[in-house]
């Protein structure tokens, strides 16, 4: 019994995620259909939120997971730049 109730708690952060993006979806159709511009970019909006969630839940990814990341990504950022050539960028006039 508890194994069913583990997998149902674990399972639905990633069925509710799925759900988001299909309702997202839908509304998106019927917002352009309407011509509220505004509300399907709404929904568009909510449907990547939602995919987003959806694959870093699949991934296993934390918000201090993405902390490290960025630090790993500004070192290297900051590695390449440091070998460029003084005058670049270059400026063309």
């Amino acid at each position: 019994m508890t194994t069913i109730t583990t997998g149902v708690l674990l399972m639905r952060w990633p069925l509710f995620s799925a759900v988001l993006m299909f309702l997202a979806s839908t509304l998106n159709i019927q917002f352009r259909k309407s011509d509220y511009a505004f509300l399907a970019v709404a929904s568009s909006g909510l449907g990547i939120a939602a995919a987003l969630w959806f694959a870093t839940g699949l991934l296993g990814l934390t918000a201090a997971d993405f902390a490290v990341m960025w630090t790993s990504f500004k070192e290297v950022m900051v590695e390449i730049s440091s070998h460029a050539p003084p005058e670049w960028p270059m400026v063309i006039t």
